[in-house]
């Protein structure tokens, strides 16, 4: 189950990807790739992970439910990172010579779920240090602009890091923390340059980890709003301690502070080896 990218990704998406930290791309995955992660969907839902959360209690179990990791447990979705067509994508969107998986999450609201993503940037959540890194999000049902991701146009390119906040009830993740508080962007809406886009199964972002972004609640009466997020390294990538535990923590992945995540644990996707032999020969 691998598809070719038609052609290569045109230099104004990469330019745009730059400039915004995030663009949109059209029909990238087709049914196979999307029947494929709905079927992990069903699985996960049952057969949960050490570090899956229900983030809304209080309107039902699994009303609002992530889970973190799970290309290493599952095949299904081993498949998706290594077979489906990001690689190339994610490599030029980055200008990076290679990709490694570094880990994947489902986010799943259902029906008339209030609850907000919190904004929040995602590398300072993660043991990573460097440029190069990227999230691909893409929704398994229809979702509408707000109902997916929203992002801070340019936020990638402040400068700044800010406090990571647990999903649940919004308590910052590290004590003693070195980042500065989260601005209160969605109480000054119009104060920011805030980018959303109508969205269907196929289509994705990929945005930078140090872009701003969160969506709203998912106010459609019957459809749930599942999503799959995979997170991704380029050249320049190494691992880096934060100030207190990570979700996951990777604390058997084999590296220390500055070590190149190019690595076993976080493998390369592209060029995929038979792309490399191609190549050599």
């Amino acid at each position: 189950m691998r598809e070719s990218l038609v052609g290569p990704v045109a230099e104004d998406l990469v330019r745009a990807y730059e400039a915004d930290g995030v663009v949109c791309l059209r029909g990238v995955f087709g049914r196979e790739w999307i029947d494929l992660l709905r079927a992990g969907f069903d699985r996960v839902a049952v057969d949960k992970g050490p570090d899956a959360a229900d983030h809304t209690p209080e309107e039902g179990a699994g009303r609002f439910f992530t889970d973190i990791d799970l290309a290493r447990r599952d095949t299904g979705f081993a498949r998706f990172v290594h077979g489906a067509p990001a690689g190339p994508i994610l490599a030029a969107l980055m200008r990076s010579k290679r990709v490694n998986f570094f880990f994947d999450t489902v986010w799943a609201k259902g029906p008339g779920v209030a609850k907000r993503t919190n904004w929040h940037q995602d590398q300072p959540y993660f043991t990573i240090a460097g440029s190069q890194n990227c999230t691909l999000w893409l929704p398994l049902d229809p979702a509408p602009a707000g109902v997916a991701l929203e992002f801070v146009r340019g936020s990638h390119r402040w400068g700044r890091w800010f406090d990571p906040l647990r999903t649940t009830d919004a308590r910052p993740f590290f004590r003693d923390s070195p980042y500065e508080p989260i601005p209160d962007i969605e109480g000054d809406r119009a104060g920011y340059d805030i980018m959303s886009w109508d969205m269907a199964p196929g289509d994705c972002v990929v945005f930078h980890g140090l872009t701003l972004h969160g969506a709203g609640g998912n106010p459609q009466a019957e459809t749930w709003r599942r999503a799959y997020s995979s997170n991704w390294l380029g050249d320049d990538m190494v691992f880096a301690g934060r100030p207190g535990e990570t979700r996951p923590a990777f604390d058997d992945c084999g590296l220390a502070d500055g070590d190149p995540m190019d690595s076993a644990f976080f493998p390369r996707v592209w060029p995929r080896p038979d792309n490399e032999l191609e190549e050599r020969q």
